[in-house]
C-alpha cells in the first residue's frame, strides 16, 4: 500500500493523457493560443501501461483518465485497451463531444462509469464558457451514455455570475434522467483568474436549491469527494464537491500522473515528481512514487485552508488545470 504520513492510504491514480482539448473553457484553459506539449514530451501507451502496472502493484484499485480531453489523442483506444487489462476499476473524464466514437472501446474495456463536463443547459453560456458551438452533440451523448448503459457522472463548475442561475434546471434534468449532476465550487488554478468572489459555496447552493426541492442527504462512499442527496422521486442525484468550502483532503486516497510524466500528490501540490525521465532510463521509479506520497501535505497542498476568502491567487504556485489533468 502507498501510505502517507497521516495515515492516508492511496489507491486512486489519476492519469492525464494530454493537455490538449478541443474545447477552450476559460476556467481551465484560459488562453485561446495556448500551445500543447509536443508528442516527444508525453508519455507513450506502453510507458502509461508500464507505469500504471507499478502502481497497480503498489495498491492501486482505480485509475481514471483525464486530459485535456483524452479521446483527442489519436491514440487514446490503444491506451484505454492496454489499461483495461489490468486488476482496477478504469474509468475517464471526458467533455463528452467525442465519446459516440469510442463506444465499442469503452464497451470492450468493460467501462461502466463516465464523467462527462458540462458547466451548462443553455447553448448561449455553453458556447460563452467553451468557445465552442457542439452543445448539443454534448447533451446528445450524455442522453446516448444513459441509454447504453453507463453510469453517468455531470460535472459542472458553478461560478457567480456565470451560471449559478442553473442549480435549478441541473437538479430538474435528474427528474427523468439517472444522472447524477455534481456541482463543483470554483477553484483556483494558474491563469485562470479566480477570485473569491465567484466562489459560490456549498451552502449556499444548497440554500437555494432548498426553496425549490424535496430532497434527502444519501449515504457518501468512502474516499468521496461529494455529498450526495436526491430529490424524492427523481431518477438521478445531486452533489456537492465542496474543494474550496468543505475540502475533503482528511479521507484523500488521490495520486496524479501528468500527460507528460510528472506525479503530484495534491491537485494543488506545488511541488512535481518526474517519474517519466527515470522510468526511461531504466530507474525503479516505486521509491520516488512512496516518497511523493510522504511528502503530500495534510490539506490543499498546503497552500491555502477553508477560508477561501483570504486566498491571494497570485500568490499560489501551480500548473493551469488542463496541464495538471482534471
Amino acid at each position: 500500500m502507498i501510505r502517507d504520513s497521516f495515515g492516508r492510504v492511496h489507491d486512486y491514480l489519476r492519469i492525464s493523457l494530454t493537455d490538449a482539448c478541443n474545447f477552450r473553457c476559460t476556467y481551465c484553459m484560459p488562453d485561446e493560443d495556448m500551445h500543447f506539449m509536443p508528442s516527444s514530451r508525453l508519455m507513450q501507451p506502453a510507458e502509461i501501461e508500464a507505469l500504471a502496472t507499478m502502481f497497480v502493484d503498489m495498491g492501486v484499485r482505480k485509475i481514471r483518465l483525464t486530459g485535456g480531453e483524452p479521446l483527442v489523442r489519436k491514440d487514446a483506444g490503444e491506451i484505454i485497451n492496454r489499461l483495461s487489462k489490468l486488476p482496477v476499476e478504469l474509468t475517464l473524464t471526458t467533455n463528452g463531444a467525442r465519446v459516440a466514437e469510442f463506444m465499442t472501446e469503452f464497451k470492450a474495456a468493460e467501462i461502466r462509469s463516465i464523467n462527462v463536463s458540462l458547466d451548462t443547459l443553455d447553448a448561449e453560456t455553453f458556447f460563452k464558457i467553451t468557445r465552442r458551438d457542439v452543445f448539443q452533440a454534448v447533451l446528445d451523448n450524455i442522453h446516448m451514455l444513459v441509454q447504453e448503459g453507463f453510469h453517468v457522472k455531470v460535472n459542472a463548475v458553478i461560478m457567480r455570475g456565470v451560471n449559478d442561475h442553473e442549480l435549478v434546471d441541473f437538479v430538474s434534468w435528474t427528474k427523468d434522467l439517472p444522472i447524477h449532476v455534481r456541482f463543483i465550487e470554483f477553484m483556483p488554478f494558474d491563469g485562470n483568474h479566480w477570485d473569491n468572489q465567484k466562489v459560490i459555496p456549498y451552502a449556499e447552493m444548497l440554500e437555494q436549491l432548498a426553496a425549490h426541492f424535496d430532497f434527502v442527504k444519501l449515504l457518501d462512499e468512502t474516499h468521496a469527494t461529494s455529498r450526495k442527496y436526491k430529490v424524492y422521486g427523481y431518477a438521478g442525484t445531486f452533489a456537492m464537491i465542496a474543494t474550496m468550502s468543505a475540502p475533503f483532503c482528511s479521507s484523500c486516497n488521490r495520486m496524479r500522473l501528468t500527460a507528460d510524466g510528472k506525479m503530484k500528490n495534491c491537485l494543488f501540490s506545488t511541488g512535481e515528481v518526474d517519474l517519466l525521465t527515470p522510468f526511461r532510463q531504466g530507474q525503479d521509479i516505486k521509491p520516488l512514487i512512496e516518497q511523493c506520497v510522504l511528502e503530500k501535505e495534510e490539506a490543499l497542498g498546503g497552500q491555502f485552508t477553508s477560508a477561501y476568502q483570504e486566498i491571494d491567487p497570485d500568490a499560489l504556485h501551480n500548473r493551469s488545470m488542463i496541464r495538471i489533468g482534471g
